[in-house]
């Protein structure tokens, strides 16, 4: 698996801010994964502080044809998204609707066939984000959810399996790159408030956000005015 090329713009610009740990932490990730179920095709890492998601997939084909079909005729994760629902679906569930035949052969043809979702926790129980992996057969995960918790350093206690058959989190990769370019444009900021004002950044932070809100602008264009401030 590799780097879709959303999730290849972000790793490097991850890599240009001096950032190899996440990097090398989600190409390992789909290496272990492929290991020990072979027919798996796609892994998306959600973290849920940075808002951010990565994806490795086996190939381009597989996310361009998803997407294209799920738009085209509805399938579960829209339907999911427009009602705010969480729906749990097997292939042969998926097969049975008639409004999401299209959806399902395409699913099929283009080798996903099941999912799981990892949930990945702190230290104090909290879920700080999600793995989620994909695979070409329908039975691929069964008999590996702790063997791939305890390698991709998650939990198989709340796994949830086929709910993402259509590899929605593709649709989140996509947006990475520009999230990750606008948290390092309020990481500047936030290190120029803190310096001026003396304090720390969760400080900086606080302030910042409070400024956004009582101007009713993004954290984004905030920082923005206070960089353009700042450094005159």
């Amino acid at each position: 698996m590799e780097p879709i090329p959303e999730t290849r713009e972000t790793l490097e610009q991850l890599l240009a801010q001096g950032d190899t740990t996440l990097p090398t932490t989600l190409l390992r990730m789909g290496r272990r994964a492929a290991g020990i179920v072979p027919e798996c095709v796609g892994l998306s890492l959600a973290l849920i502080e940075h808002e951010l998601t990565l994806t490795l997939a086996a190939t381009s084909e597989v996310v361009a044809g998803l997407d294209a079909v799920q738009y085209v005729d509805g399938g579960p994760c829209v339907l999911g998204a427009h009602e705010e629902s969480t729906i749990d679906v097997a292939p042969e569930e998926l097969l049975g609707e008639d409004r999401w035949q299209m959806y399902a052969r395409a699913s099929a043809a283009a080798g996903v066939r099941s999912s799981l979702t990892l949930p990945i926790l702190d230290t104090g129980g909290s879920v700080i984000g999600t793995v989620n992996l994909y695979a070409a057969t329908p039975e691929a995960f069964v008999g590996h959810h702790d063997e791939l918790a305890d390698a991709l350093q998650a939990s198989a206690a709340s796994a949830v399996t086929n709910a993402d058959l259509s590899f929605s989190t593709r649709l989140a990769a996509v947006e990475a790159p520009q999230r990750l370019s606008e948290q390092y444009e309020v990481d500047i900021a936030l290190g120029m408030i803190a310096e001026s004002q003396g304090v720390d950044i969760a400080t900086a932070q606080k302030r910042l956000r409070q400024a956004a809100a009582r101007a009713n602008i993004s954290e984004r264009q905030a920082a923005r005015a206070i960089r353009g401030l700042l450094d005159h």
